[in-house]
């Protein structure tokens, strides 16, 4: 048995790397912050156009309470669901609680960077879009409190004055409201903010329950069409059996308290035996988040912030960037069995050349003056993409040879912790 002296600390290249991976997404959240402050282009507009002539009302949900929702519960709950259910049932009794602990931390510091990934990106690309676009929000007459008195002072286009002195487009500088930063607001329609910054985070945290907890459709993986009867249990007499059929080596159906002395590898279990629908409860679970990205973003069209194509953009953003940010750092969730992508190696910490494709090589994640060559985590099954030292040609393929099943029913054996 391993012990816990085989266990690798990582070295403090690649500690700083992922120190400095946060220090990205904190620079990227910086930025859009930055864009924040800065006063958006004033698109002219008209005293009598109506789809920006609505009252302008007290929020539903204010900024701080969005903040709330969307990065502060999402983050309690990814580190609750990191140290009380991971790592899982799979784990072996003997497994270290160091390596339990380091995966414990590994995973909560993905599930942490993705989200942080994500909604940093989506405050960027909408405070961005926002100040360029200048889009007058639908409430921005009342924000305004024009001066008609002087209205032909500010005229920057229009032909209908003929029809009415006001039938003009006039620009920001008629406004006499001295609330500089409600005014600027005023101007910063499109995209939605709450819109993306709520499904940045909320269908983040969705997703991330969906592989957690293995909240996916049934699928079965691909395979070449079969009429074999006891694949389709199609005849009458299949269909009252249990999934699992069997044969001995003399093509006798057994029953299934006789195929408990067979072998496994001689099963042959129905197509619809071998996928099943999770728990509603669970996928009632997974949509909570994303029913509350869709109420959020529902409350800026009633609050007169924004309009329709504002939120749909906005949700737009901050679906793509959660989902790009979940993938980012999580395996895909009908094959990753829940995981987060292990860490990049000590060599390949902070970057790659041209010719090498891939962040993990054969060197590990311990430093370089380990007099250890393999980790308890990674055991020897490290990848060789055929650029490190130990990396040996294939051999030539051998003829199979056929082994007969053994009567006496599989060994139970404990699998050891998984790898990363």
């Amino acid at each position: 048995m391993r012990t816990l002296n085989s266990l690798q600390m990582p070295s403090k290249r690649l500690i700083a790397s992922y120190v400095f991976d946060w220090f990205i997404i904190l620079c990227i959240a910086a930025v859009g912050g930055g864009f924040n402050r800065i006063s958006p282009f004033h698109r002219p507009f008209s005293l009598i156009d109506l789809t920006i002539s609505y009252p302008h009302v007290d929020e539903t949900i204010p900024t701080w309470l969005l903040l709330v929702v969307c990065l502060i519960a999402p983050g309690i709950i990814i580190f609750v669901v990191c140290m009380f259910f991971i790592p899982g049932p799979t784990k072996s009794p003997s497994t270290p609680k160091l390596l339990i602990w380091r995966r414990k931390f590994w995973e909560w510091n993905s599930g942490w960077m993705g989200l942080g990934l994500s909604l940093a990106t989506t405050f960027l690309i909408t405070e961005g879009m926002k100040n360029i676009w200048g889009k007058p929000r639908p409430d921005l007459i009342s924000r305004c409190d024009p001066d008609i008195a002087n209205l032909r002072n500010y005229v920057v286009g229009g032909y209908g004055q003929d029809i009415s002195d006001k039938w003009v487009l006039v620009n920001w500088l008629i406004c006499r409201s001295t609330n500089s930063w409600e005014l600027d607001d005023g101007f910063r329609s499109f995209p939605s903010g709450h819109a993306s910054f709520s499904w940045a985070g909320m269908l983040y945290l969705s997703l991330f329950l969906a592989s957690k907890f293995a909240i996916a459709i049934p699928f079965l993986p691909p395979r070449g069409y079969s009429q074999n009867e006891e694949e389709t249990a199609l005849d009458r007499e299949q269909r009252l059996t249990l999934p699992a059929f069997r044969k001995n080596n003399s093509g006798k159906k057994l029953s299934n308290d006789d195929n408990q002395n067979l072998s496994d590898t001689n099963a042959v279990v129905p197509i619809r035996n071998q996928a099943a629908a999770p728990p509603t409860w669970i996928l009632v679970l997974g949509l909570i988040p994303i029913g509350t990205a869709i109420y959020i973003t529902s409350t800026r069209y009633t609050d007169f912030r924004h309009h329709p194509i504002d939120l749909f953009f906005g949700s737009l953003i901050g679906i793509l960037c959660a989902y790009s940010s979940f993938r980012w750092y999580h395996l895909p969730i009908r094959q990753g069995a829940g995981w987060a992508w292990g860490a990049r190696t000590r060599n390949r910490a902070f970057g790659i050349g041209v010719g090498i494709g891939n962040y993990v090589g054969t060197e590990g994640w311990g430093p370089a003056s380990s007099s250890r060559a393999t980790d308890l985590e990674n055991g020897h099954s490290r990848v060789d993409d055929m650029t490190g030292p130990s990396y040996t040609a294939p051999r030539e393929p051998q003829a199979l040879h056929h082994k007969e099943p053994s009567s006496a029913g599989p060994k139970e054996s404990q699998v050891p912790y998984p790898g990363r």
